[in-house]
């Protein structure tokens, strides 16, 4: 059964603008035809060939660490956030936060099974993509720090782009150790690499220093033991991994063996039917595969009514 909503947009470059809306579809597939359903929401014409471009650095330095019995606590400018178009808890009414509310209302029910059968390991979300520059770190960070608003939810945000890791540079924090090198020293405890946000129930885990067989660390038993670790050890708690794009390295298909629910970002109006297909062939073995539709164009008034609601009462 599936849910499509509105979501979020884009990063602009240069002068922040408000992200324009995206698509979402969260449902379990059926009878193999997640990949008809997802290409159905492409355009009939050919996409553009994808080509890489360079991303200028969003921050010039980290914010300020400071360290509390041990852990590391990071703060987070939230008003950059908020003029970088992404959801802040701090923020009035915003469009692209109703939008987030939206779709993860559909992977918490069935993280925890309220109103819907529970999915095994639904706690565990993948978001990825097909190709690079689609947009899912955005996409990622803005459900990360939507699910950590709930009233009952804590949230651990997997920076696991270990090619090309964003999270830290798109927060603002500065990150050194994570996920590799706990995998890589077996006396470095998870603890000594977590950073602990100033968004409440906000953790993040960096996705640490590059090593060469990375895809053989995501594949160990050491990264199967970690993650039902962290996946089991606290129930209230969601843990979202910003996996490699699926077409441009290996470790996010090794990755995928271990989620409970996927979301695949796809970029409106560019990233062609043959490549969701090819992503989505990656990611079979994942019982629940959901799409969001990114950088569509935005709702003509959209802006209007969430600028006038946000102001109400003042």
């Amino acid at each position: 059964m599936s849910i499509i909503e509105k979501a979020a947009g884009k990063l602009g470059a240069g002068t922040p603008q408000p992200a324009p809306p995206a698509e979402v579809g969260i449902e379990r597939p059926r009878d193999g035809s997640l990949i008809e359903h997802a290409l159905d929401k492409q355009r009939s014409s050919p996409a553009p060939a994808f080509v890489a471009t360079p991303v200028e650095p969003m921050f010039n330095a980290p914010d300020t660490q400071q360290m509390e019995g041990g852990s590391q606590v990071q703060s987070i400018n939230l008003a950059r956030l908020h003029r970088m178009g992404v959801v802040s808890p701090d923020a009035e009414k915003s469009q692209i936060a109703e939008e987030f509310r939206i779709i993860k209302r559909p992977l918490i029910a069935n993280a925890f099974g309220r109103g819907a059968a529970r999915v095994k390991n639904g706690n565990l979300i993948m978001v990825t993509s097909s190709l690079p520059g689609e947009g899912k770190s955005f996409c990622a960070i803005n459900l990360a720090i939507s699910m950590a608003m709930e009233m009952d939810r804590t949230v651990l945000l997997v920076d696991a782009d270990v090619a090309k890791p964003r999270v830290p540079e798109y927060l603002g924090i500065h990150a050194d150790k994570g996920l590799l090198d706990v995998l890589q020293d077996k006396d470095l405890k998870l603890s000594d690499v977590l950073i602990r946000t100033d968004i409440a129930k906000l953790t993040v885990l960096p996705a640490g220093r590059t090593y060469k067989r990375a895809t053989e660390l995501l594949a160990s038993a050491a990264m199967t033991r970690l993650v039902e670790d962290i996946g089991n050890r606290y129930p209230d708690r969601i843990i979202l991994f910003d996996s490699p794009p699926l077409l441009a390295t290996s470790e996010s298909s090794v990755l995928a063996t271990h989620m409970g629910q996927i979301v695949m970002v796809v970029e409106a109006e560019r990233t062609s039917q043959e490549a969701v297909r090819e992503a989505l062939s990656h990611i079979q073995s994942c019982e629940v595969v959901g799409m969001l539709l990114n950088k569509t164009t935005p709702t003509p008034g959209a802006d209007y009514y969430y600028g006038y609601y946000g102001s109400y009462g003042k």
